[in-house]
């Protein structure tokens, strides 16, 4: 899908200043135990499948639809893991802060492929075989697969910095 057409409307407005979004995350495991990630087209890096909350969309929506359209795949939500705002600064400019909501979901099926333009690649990996990833992605894994029931964030008072809190 891209970019939503309302972001590239204020994007008209304000070019690459920082804009705030909400958005979503997903940590997906399969049968044998292995995490879903893709390799984002706009920088190359390997990450959870994440994107944008559209307006009067809820976040667990969200975050199923942007499963389905990165990867084919369908799943349910079944836990709010962790709530942050964290930077992005994209390879052409655009500035973003993102308070995300990392959610852990349950497949219920399909098959894993690029679904659209948002992927390079979409593939199963070990946990303990992970590739470079950043520090909101870790965070969000961390935190899904945590065994709590409740969600995370970071304390109040407390600012997030490459994934550093302090």
């Amino acid at each position: 899908m891209g970019v939503p057409d309302y972001i590239r409307q204020m994007r008209k407005h304000i070019g690459h200043d920082l804009l705030w979004l909400p958005s979503v995350s997903a940590v997906v495991r399969n049968e044998a135990g292995e995490l879903l990630l893709g390799k984002r087209s706009d920088d190359g890096r390997w990450s959870v499948v994440s994107g944008f909350v559209e307006p009067g969309e809820q976040p667990a929506t969200a975050v199923v639809r942007e499963v389905q359209e990165e990867t084919g795949l369908d799943v349910e939500p079944i836990r709010l893991a962790s709530v942050v705002s964290h930077p992005h600064h994209y390879p052409n400019g655009d500035r973003c802060e993102y308070l995300n909501l990392g959610f852990h979901c349950r497949l219920l099926g399909g098959t894993a492929r690029v679904n659209d333009d948002e992927s390079e690649a979409v593939e199963w990996f070990a946990p303990d075989r992970l590739p470079d990833l950043d520090a909101h992605a870790r965070l969000v894994i961390a935190r899904a697969l945590d065994g709590t029931d409740a969600a995370w964030y970071l304390p109040a008072g407390a600012v997030w910095d490459d994934g550093n809190a302090h």
